[in-house]
């Protein structure tokens, strides 16, 4: 058995199972190896007859900073997209709520997580930005459980501009379910949605979720294999390449005026 610290911690108490993003290296970003533990967490606390829910938390000040830069390239540039495809589709087919709860820096390949929870909490630390436009991309896949949710105003908004946004502005255009301005609020916020989840059965929940899922599940049939191309298509392209550079490097892009 490995002795190395998880990237995602499991504790489960009180019907609930907590699944902690904790890979502090990469600022949680969406490395191979971190979408195949909260995939594994988000597995068994769907075969576990006595949880009722599952809360998708974050260590640190980053609850997700996105794409691992460092594994977007490969022999086959759609595996990328396409594990963060079936990570999010898990989010949503879990038997389980799922509640997010963020107090922290959510960008670009992180809010695919959130849009793909059922709930979604935010403290005041936390932060909102879609990215990708600046990197010479697109909120390709991500836009699968976010479209049937967000404002399309609002979309077309911070899809183009990558402006960063709080709390309170990620509640008013659909993002997230609740914004709490201290994070005694959001555990406050937390603990309400958590005790009135306990009074569900598991078939009640299972099936309430899936109604207020139809949408989202309707994007994932419809347009999941087009947006993993295109998300493959722009990282391999030669824009992509120098968004991801000057990122690295810290430097405005060429095409920056």
């Amino acid at each position: 058995m490995s002795s190395e610290a998880p990237f995602v911690r499991v504790a489960t108490e009180d019907a609930v199972t907590t699944l902690t993003l904790d890979s502090p290296h990469n600022r949680n970003a969406l490395s191979r190896r971190l979408m195949a533990e909260l995939t594994a967490g988000l597995a068994g606390a769907a075969a576990d007859p006595e949880v009722r829910a599952v809360v998708l938390t974050h260590a640190g000040k980053v609850f997700c900073a996105g794409a691992d830069l460092s594994e977007a390239t490969g022999a086959d540039p759609t595996v990328g997209p396409r594990g963060l495809v079936d990570l999010q589709r898990a989010i949503v087919d879990c038997a389980k709520p799922v509640i997010a709860v963020i107090d922290g820096h959510a960008r670009a390949g992180g809010l695919g997580l959130v849009g793909a929870a059922d709930l979604a909490i935010a403290g005041p630390a936390a932060t909102f930005a879609f990215t990708e436009v600046r990197l010479g991309l697109a909120p390709a896949v991500i836009s699968l459980p976010l479209r049937p949710k967000l404002d399309p105003r609002a979309a077309s908004r911070y899809y183009l501009t990558g402006e960063v946004f709080d709390a309170a502005e990620a509640a008013r255009i659909g993002l997230i379910t609740r914004a709490a301005d201290a994070p005694e609020a959001a555990e406050v916020a937390l603990k309400e949605l958590l005790d009135a989840l306990r009074l569900g059965s598991p078939q009640g929940l299972a099936h309430s979720k899936r109604l207020a899922n139809a949408e989202v599940v309707r994007s994932f049939e419809r347009d999941a294999d087009e947006l993993v191309e295109l998300s493959a298509r722009l990282f391999g392209s030669e824009e992509a390449q120098e968004g991801m550079r000057s990122f690295l490097e810290k430097r405005p892009a060429r095409w920056v005026r």
